[in-house]
This record gives structure tokens, C-alpha cells and sequence, in this order.
């Protein structure tokens, strides 16, 4: 099977976040991801979804496939990096350089023009590349690994929702201690933290988008395992 891959590189520092494409915040219904120079709000977008299993005429037809086989192969081994690094937070200098080689190649083989269409939501919902819910698979961004950095609470799953011209990023924290217990047995508590921003795009620049901080938001989901997520948030 060959896997689809979104990629979003941002040109300020060079940290990168990975995420994938999913439909709920409880599963991946498909294997799309996006790469994300992450730092800073300039985002050059690149590498549209798209049907990697196409060849023919109209998809190049050998050429095509030489091109999807490649790019399967290193979304592969980026995917396979990500589960063996617990999706960054704890990969080596060496694990970095890899990731960071494996987004470069695939940044090459990018077939995207005008990938931030529609970001400003002045347009059809179709024509924004980047609209969905997508979960982090990997990152090397500074202020994301130091979240992991806390004795007391622990990062979980890490979304960005995008409803352009909203982008709402999603941080789910778990007591440390939580961690420690198999699933089966843990009295599960879960607190939300999203963080609110409006995308546009930047002038004269169509794969680069510009994000702009709106506010914070602090919202309890569980508490030892019984749901509360009718209580008010906490806003900022």
C-alpha cells in the first residue's frame, strides 16, 4: 500500500512537526500526513493529497510510478520513525538527521502549486488543501518536545484543526503518573488545552501562510475516568 502525504515546511527555524490526516480525534481513518517546519507563523505548504497508486497517461505513466514508489518508501520510513521515537520526544541527533533528510527528498518529488488556497477562507471549502483535523505523528519543534519536559503532566495526542480561516492547534495532557499504568487499569483523567490562530496568506507568496495568535483555552475532558467535559473552560 502506498501512503499519501501532505507536507507544510516553514523557512524560520528548522524544527519539524509531522502530522497525519484523521476525520475524528480518536483514530486515523487514513494515513495522509503533513510536515511542518514548525516556529514562527510562515508556512510554505507543499505536496497537495493525492492518489499515490495513479499511473497512466494522465499521471505520467512510468515516470509516475517511479516517482510514487519513492515517495511511499520515505513516507514509510518516516512513519516508522515516528513510531520508534514516540513521535519525536525522544529521538536521538541521529533520528533528527534522518527525519529531516527523508522531508527534504520528499519536499523534491513535491508535484503542489498554490497549496495555501483558500486558507484565507474567502473561497470554496474544496479548494483548501489544508482544511481537516490532523494528529502529530512527529515533531523536533522546541516548544512541542518541551512538553514532555513536565514531571506532572505528560503530552497525549497533539492535533491542528483547520477550518480556514481558523487554525485551532489541540494539546491533550495526561497526569505523568498515568503513564505508568496499563489502560486496562488507569483511572484516566485528561485535560484539553487549544490554542487559537487565524491563517491568511501572504502577499504575493501562494505556498506560504501567515498564522495570527487569538487566545488559549483550558478545557477538563475527564477526571478519573469519569467524563466532565460539561464543565466551563478556562479562557485566556
Amino acid at each position: 500500500m502506498m501512503i499519501s502525504i501532505n507536507i507544510i515546511i516553514c523557512y524560520h527555524l528548522l524544527a519539524v512537526s509531522v502530522f497525519s490526516f484523521t476525520e475524528s480525534f480518536t483514530s486515523i481513518t487514513q494515513i495522509k500526513s503533513f510536515l511542518r517546519y514548525s516556529t514562527g507563523n510562515q508556512l510554505l505548504l507543499a505536496d497537495n493529497v493525492h492518489n499515490d497508486d495513479d499511473t497512466g497517461p494522465e499521471s505520467g505513466g512510468c515516470v509516475s510510478l517511479s516517482v510514487n514508489q519513492k515517495s511511499s518508501a520515505l513516507k514509510r520510513e518516516l512513519l516508522q520513525l515516528a513510531a520508534s521515537y514516540d513521535r519525536g520526544f525522544g529521538a536521538t541527533p541521529r533520528a533528527r538527521e534522518e527525519a529531516s533528510d527523508i522531508i527534504q527528498q520528499l519536499a523534491v518529488i513535491n508535484p503542489t502549486e498554490n497549496a495555501a488556497r483558500g486558507i484565507d477562507g474567502n473561497g470554496e471549502d474544496d479548494d483548501a488543501p489544508l482544511k481537516g483535523a490532523w494528529r502529530m505523528i512527529w515533531t523536533t519543534a522546541l516548544d512541542v518536545v518541551s512538553l514532555a519536559a513536565s514531571p506532572v503532566a505528560a503530552p497525549s495526542a497533539i492535533y491542528q484543526v483547520i477550518d480556514p480561516p481558523v487554525a485551532i492547534n489541540i494539546i491533550d495532557f495526561i497526569p505523568r503518573v498515568q503513564t505508568f499504568f496499563p489502560p486496562s487499569i488507569a483511572q484516566n483523567s485528561l485535560l484539553r488545552a487549544e490554542v487559537g490562530t487565524r491563517a491568511y496568506p501572504r502577499f504575493g507568496k501562494p505556498n506560504r501562510v501567515g498564522l495570527v495568535f487569538e487566545g488559549i483555552k483550558l478545557q477538563p475532558v475527564e477526571i478519573f475516568g469519569q467524563k466532565v467535559g460539561g464543565l466551563p473552560p478556562l479562557s485566556v
